[in-house]
């Protein structure tokens, strides 16, 4: 334990998702001890990005505007949407340059055990967007976990009732992954997702 201001600092950096005690208390002699670093300049970033940053009232993603550049490209296709659980997966899918659709952010995974069940999420505001019939498919890519897993399975009841054909990202074994290390879902996913070699 460190005194005053210096452990109210740790204590504020430990505050953050993936900071633990030795991360925050690194960070902390970072900022006091780098005579080059300007601690204002991130206070300073911190105000604008809540002041000017909302969410897409369109999908959910982050954006400055009412809507996000993807869903006002005109070369995205409109018929697709792809359902993530956050604004960072649309990152990591908008990285493999593979999926040129739309979005629709659900702000989390159904989790009775943390008490965030379906009307927590945006699945009402994803319905309405696949009811204007310019929708042809909605591609699942919630997380590969039990939340994820118990998510996808709502959303698949929930559209196929409307006769939206839905699809699940495929999972399975990493590329430089060994097989002695594969749990068993992953292992069964790879069983299930195997494809012909032609």
């Amino acid at each position: 334990m460190y005194d005053g201001i210096v452990q109210e600092l740790i204590d504020e950096f430990g505050k953050l998702p993936g900071i633990g005690a030795k991360s925050a208390q690194r960070i902390t002699f970072f900022v006091l001890q780098t005579q080059h670093y300007d601690p204002a300049r991130l206070s300073q970033l911190l105000a604008t990005v809540r002041e000017r940053v909302k969410f897409c009232e369109s999908c959910g993603n982050v954006s400055e505007q009412t809507r996000c550049t993807i869903c006002t490209d005109p070369r995205r296709d409109q018929s697709l949407i792809c359902v993530v659980e956050e604004p960072k997966d649309i990152v990591a899918i908008e990285r493999t340059r593979q999926y040129r659709g739309l979005y629709h952010v659900l702000g989390g995974a159904i989790s009775p055990i943390d008490g965030i069940g379906p009307d927590d999420l945006s699945i009402a505001q994803l319905m309405q967007r696949v009811g204007s019939n310019t929708v042809s498919e909605v591609i699942i890519a919630t997380d590969p976990n039990t939340e994820g897993e118990a998510t996808a399975a709502y959303l698949t009841r929930m559209l196929t009732a409307i006769a939206i054909p839905v699809s699940r990202l495929a999972s399975g074994l990493p590329v430089g992954g060994d097989l002695e290390y594969a749990d068993e879902v992953t292992l069964g996913r790879a069983f299930e997702g195997r494809r012909k070699i032609p």
